[in-house]
């Protein structure tokens, strides 16, 4: 995974934003109102997409782009945006 294609980067990205989308606006999972949050989140979320196959494994075969697994990725992302707020929230309430 580490040298990907460009439709591959994309993909990523596009998990990314959706789930950026659904934890910022639709579930209000913020660490602060505004764009500068949805985007550090896009940021996060595509680093746990893109670490989301090789962490939770290469599920539905059919369901792939190269090294890029859909579900895996999208599980990643999910679980590392949950955990960077998590831990930004913890360490801005003990401040």
């Amino acid at each position: 995974m580490i040298g990907m294609d460009f439709v591959s980067f994309l993909i990523l990205l596009v998990i990314s934003v959706a789930v950026s989308l659904v934890l910022h606006f639709a579930l209000k999972m913020q660490v602060r109102a505004g764009l500068e949050s949805f985007i550090g989140k896009v940021i996060w979320g595509w680093i746990g997409a893109w670490l989301g196959s090789p962490v939770f494994g290469y599920w539905f075969a059919g369901w792939n782009y190269q090294n890029v697994y859909i579900i895996p990725a999208i599980l990643g992302s999910f679980a590392l945006l949950i955990l960077m707020i998590d831990l930004v929230k913890s360490v801005k309430t003990t401040s």
